[in-house]
Order: C-alpha cells, then structure tokens, then sequence
C-alpha cells in the first residue's frame, strides 16, 4: 500500500512533460544513430527520477493546503493515505542517484563526465525546489519558474548527447510552456471560484481576465515563433539541412489545431489543470499530436528513411 502511494505521489503521468529532452535529438536529426539515442532515453528517465522527487517534496510540503482543494484533497499525503517520512526518504534516494549519475552520463560511452548534462540537472532541480518554496508564490515569476522547467528539459536533452541547441527550440519551448502554465492557472482560479485566494495566495493577485489576456499574447507569439522556426531556423549541418526545412511548414496547421484544441478544452470544457490528462484523455488532441510526429519524422528523416527501408527491402 505504501509504495502504490508512493508510486501516485511521483506522478508518473507527469512525465510526460519530459518529452521535451528528446527535442534536440529529433531536430538534430540523430534519432536514429544509437548512442545519442540512448543518451537521450536515459537523461529522460533521469528527469522523470529528479521530477518525482521535487512531486513527492512539494506533497509534503502543501498537504495542509491540499487538503482544502476539492482535487488534490485525494492525493495520498493530503488524504492521510501516505506518510511524509517515506515521501522524504524516497525523494532524498531519488536525487542522490539521479543527480550524480547526471554527471555520469557519457562514462559509458565515451569515458568521460558530462559537466554541461549533470549542471542543467542539477539546475533543474534546485529551480523546482526553489518553485516550491518560493517562486511559486510570486506573481508572473511562478509561471516564469514553471517554462524555466521546460526549457532546462530541452536543453538538458540537447546537452546529454551533445547537439546543436537551435534558439528557436529555446523560444518555441519557452512560448509554449507560458502557455500552458497560464492555462493551468486559468483552470485553478475557476475550478476554486471564491476559494481560491485562501487556497493558495498567489492565486490573489490573478483574475481570469488578466489570465486571458496573457493567454492570448502567449498563443500567438507560439503560432509566429513556430512558424518562422520552420522558415528560418538556426543551423548546426549547413546547406543539406536548409534545402530540407521548407518542407516543415507543412507542419504548421498541426500546431495551430493542437493550441486550439488546447483552448477549446480550456474555455469550453474548463480543462487545462494537468497537460498530461489532455494528452492522454482527449483522443483528437492526442491523434493530432501522432500526426505532427509523424510528420516531423517524414521530412527530416526521409533519407535515413528510405536508407533504412531500402537495407531491409532489396
């Protein structure tokens, strides 16, 4: 019982977040050489070991508050359910191995540390630790916290291979992450309606209006920033790469349903608390993100492709 608890509290839904290591290898175009593939794979799962801990302190640290919000009242901490001694434990075994094998990352592979991997890790985690401590309630700096989270992810990502960090990956993922942050404030100020300021302070200083105003700045800097990505990106290959990257235009109307949907389950069905349930709940939502996969991988990886297909098939 504990440790299905334990497993709840570490919200492994949530990692789902952490797909945003896997943008620099994507774009790089190296998804398929095996070492960075690898590379990639394990700094995921180190991210998803640091995540969890930073879920389980924060349990621990708001499960009086938690227990005063009609949701999170049944998360195992606030519910009574799990102890905070076995959270603690298990956060603290959690970063000791994850953080330092961040830094072990290339010893494997080519015998050496990776400094830059294990620094935006660790980065990473402090950023989280101070989020709950602090920066979670100060205004706008909350959500600024939570796209520092994702961009450190991406950047992470790149660094554990090591590739070329493009700055529209930075702008994209920052754009991105405000969004989605805004809208999970958004949700929380009208799912709590008159409760929410003594739930949690922050929430005080937001209103829904303020919220939708930033929300639609936010969407249309993200639909601009990944359209002129997919026109005038920032190169690390040269010319191979520059004729090839017209073609992800045709990707552009996959973003724009994806942030539409995101705001029709939003404003229409008062969705947007947790990104990783509109991911995994909403069938149009999620085939639209298979689609632009799919796309993405035709038109940057159509001669790897074709080279692969050919060797199986004479």
């Amino acid at each position: 019982m504990v440790l299905h608890n334990l497993w709840v509290t570490m919200r492994p839904k949530q990692w789902t977040k952490n797909v945003f290591v896997f943008g620099g290898i994507v774009f790089a175009r190296e998804l398929f050489l095996w070492t960075a593939l690898v590379k990639a794979v394990i700094a995921f799962s180190l991210f998803c070991m640091v995540s969890s801990a930073v879920y389980l302190i924060n349990d621990v640290v708001d499960r009086d508050r938690d227990r005063m919000h009609p949701v999170k009242r049944n998360r195992p901490l606030a519910s009574g359910r799990l102890q905070p001694a076995p959270a603690i434990v298990t956060a603290a075994l959690l970063t000791l191995i994850a953080l330092p094998l961040g830094f072990l990352l290339n010893v494997p592979f080519e015998g050496t540390l990776n400094l830059p991997f294990g620094l935006s890790l660790s980065g990473y985690f402090l950023l989280m630790l101070a989020y709950s401590f602090l920066l979670k309630n100060i205004v706008i700096l909350d959500i600024f916290s939570i796209a520092a989270g994702f961009v450190l992810r991406a950047v992470g990502g790149a660094l554990a291979i090591p590739v070329f960090i493009s700055p529209w990956l930075l702008v994209c993922t920052v754009l991105l992450s405000l969004f989605l942050g805004l809208a999970k404030r958004r949700h929380e100020l009208v799912l709590l309606n008159n409760d929410a300021r003594h739930h949690r302070g922050i929430l005080r200083e937001y209103s829904p209006a303020l919220l939708e105003e930033m929300i639609s700045v936010v969407t249309a800097s993200t639909v601009m920033a990944y359209s002129l990505y997919t026109f005038y990106p920032f190169f690390a290959h040269g010319e191979e790469d520059r004729a090839r990257y017209p073609y992800m235009m045709f990707t552009i109307p996959f973003v724009i349903y994806a942030i539409f949907r995101y705001l029709y389950l939003v404003y229409q069905k008062e969705g947007g608390g947790s990104p990783e349930e509109v991911l995994l709940g909403d069938p149009p939502f999620l085939v639209n993100i298979l689609l632009w996969g799919i796309c993405v991988l035709v038109i940057l990886y159509f001669d790897q492709i074709r080279a692969m297909l050919g060797a199986i098939v004479p």
